[in-house]
């Protein structure tokens, strides 16, 4: 049986979506396939020049394609409202993909924990902000970018941006484990819209690098290019997911998608998720925490 592919996508045309992170990797991918097939597409991007080389790209492969440039940082908040403000009209896709992965202890520009305030709590002050938009058009449609290393997340209520003991890959699970909490939040309380989840499996893009290189260990950089080149799917295979979950009629609201076989590769399915991220109470408490942390309060 032939697994879903981007030529599945519908036409899009009429349909406006924003892509954070859009500038390479799954987001670079997500983009090109949405304007591929008829949607205008904001490339929300921290780097300027990067965006610009992207959208570039875009217009390169798809010459009618109706793109434009956005320059978002979601490790400052005020980034996140100027970005916010500047794009009121109606929305009918949100991909929140843009992230950061096992990074040295860094603070964000409002002193939050980098991977807890870029990858959640940015994403989660930008879709409340952007609410009004998304609620003005016809089926909105919001996909959080989570990842296979939710499993390994566990929310430490009493230490959540690890300022008492930090560990860089148990903050990255935390911060996708949040991704799917917030996912199960968003859908219960905003039935007009369809809040879903999405992971690429192991796909190679720059996020694994990153870390490495701040560290300044050259040998685990090139141990995860390596990794990158000899098991990971492309980028491009990675972001079908996304796809599947930003444009498919049979999504299922709260639910998260990724490549079908052992959630690692292959076409998109509907894939199980960490049942702590659902456990009662648990997406209600950490939604009331980024109300609280970001300032930004989602109206019911």
């Amino acid at each position: 049986m032939r697994g879903w592919t981007a030529d599945d996508i519908g036409d899009l045309t009429g349909r406006r979506a924003i892509v954070t992170g859009a500038n390479s990797g799954l987001g670079y991918h997500t983009a090109l396939q949405l304007a591929r097939h008829g949607a205008s597409v904001v490339l929300a991007c921290r780097s300027a020049e990067r965006g610009r080389t992207a959208h570039d790209r875009i217009r390169a492969a798809v010459p009618d394609a109706d793109v434009a440039l956005g320059s978002l940082d979601l490790a400052d908040l005020s980034s996140v409202r100027a970005f916010a403000e500047r794009h009121p009209e109606p929305l009918d896709v949100l991909v929140n993909n843009a992230g950061v992965m096992a990074l040295p202890r860094r603070a964000t520009a409002d002193g939050f924990e980098m991977q807890f305030g870029t990858n959640h709590l940015g994403h989660f002050a930008l879709t409340g902000l952007l609410l009004p938009a998304l609620r003005a058009a016809k089926a909105p449609r919001v996909v959080n970018v989570t990842s296979g290393l939710a499993w390994t997340g566990r929310f430490d209520w009493k230490d959540l941006q690890g300022e008492r003991r930090y560990r860089k890959w148990a903050a990255y699970g935390q911060s996708k484990l949040s991704n799917l909490a917030f996912t199960a939040e968003l859908d219960r309380r905003f039935p007009e819209l369809t809040a879903v989840s999405a992971h690429p499996g192991y796909a190679a893009t720059n996020l694994q690098q990153t870390g490495p290189r701040m560290q300044g260990s050259r040998l685990l950089e090139r141990v995860t290019g390596l990794g990158n080149a000899l098991i990971a799917q492309p980028a491009r295979d990675g972001a079908l997911p996304l796809l599947y979950a930003a444009t498919s009629p049979d999504v299922r609201g709260g639910a998260c998608y990724g490549p079908r076989i052992l959630q690692y590769r292959g076409a998109p399915t509907e894939v199980v998720t960490p049942p702590q991220a659902a456990r009662p109470g648990v997406p209600a408490r950490l939604w009331q925490v980024s109300e609280s942390l970001t300032g930004v309060s989602y109206e019911d």
